[in-house]
């Protein structure tokens, strides 16, 4: 194959993989998007592009080591099912408060805890979430979401995913330290972050405690109780819309 080919081969090959990434996407639009569909997507247009962060064998095994070091110190992180949610005040994207006691006032409430809008696998969930939205709220419910973004950051999240539920910045982490999620970073790991992902940990909360929450979601009752919970120390892996909305059929409010 001659040097002139080569390039258009690879083209031609990226643009088939990006098509076929869209079109396991959107096979599913007709009913709720799987997270893990749209994920898949992801991952093969990434690849295919040729894109992203080069790692060594020696980081790989960085980050396998702090994966397996998060998860043997937080086998079964978050509060459990009848534990009283604790209520928070925090910031919306605009600067206004957002309180949980005053979302319950109007219905159950879906509390999603994320690490940002620098995350991918933070953003593809999200997006699944909005799809699930209609039914959610047929249920009853109010999506309220929450990571450590300072709020003016929160509109990348909201504008990446389409979203139209509320965002809540909890950048000193309160909120995800009282549901028992929140963790510190290790220092290789942020400065891996730094220099492979250009990823800024204290640019996104205006911090530099380093400290992320693990992914979870929560079924809050109208009388401030968890009648459902979600949580995983691995933030590749996420609760599916259609186990959500299982969960939330199952825990309906009202007629």
């Amino acid at each position: 194959m001659s040097k002139l080919k080569k390039p258009i081969w690879i083209t031609a090959i990226v643009v088939i993989a990006a098509v076929l990434a869209v079109g396991v996407y959107c096979i599913n639009r007709s009913g709720v998007p799987s997270y893990q569909q749209a994920l898949q997507a992801f991952l093969i247009k990434s690849k295919a592009s040729g894109k992203g962060p080069k790692f060594s064998k020696e980081e790989y095994k960085l980050m396998a080591d702090k994966a397996k070091e998060l998860k043997s110190s937080m086998p079964n992180p978050g509060l459990k099912v009848g534990s009283k949610a604790p209520d928070f005040t925090l910031a919306n994207a605009f600067g206004k408060s957002v309180r949980l006691s005053d979302h319950l006032k109007k219905g159950p409430v879906v509390l999603v805890f994320y690490r940002g809008a620098w995350c991918p696998f933070c953003n593809r969930h999200l997006a699944s979430l909005a799809d699930a939205q209609p039914e959610l709220a047929a249920l009853g419910y109010r999506i309220l979401a929450v990571s450590p973004d300072r709020p003016a950051k929160l509109a990348e999240s909201a504008g990446k995913a389409r979203l139209t539920y509320q965002l809540a910045s909890d950048s000193d982490l309160a909120a995800a330290k009282a549901y028992g999620l929140a963790f510190q970073l290790p220092d290789e790991t942020v400065t891996l972050y730094k220099d492979k992902y250009r990823i800024d940990l204290e640019g996104a909360p205006g911090r530099t405690h380093h400290a992320l929450p693990v992914p979870a979601v929560f079924l809050i009752n109208p009388a401030g109780r968890i009648v459902f919970e979600y949580t995983n120390p691995d933030y590749k892996t996420r609760l599916s819309s259609e186990e959500l909305l299982k969960a939330a059929r199952e825990h309906r409010v009202g007629p």
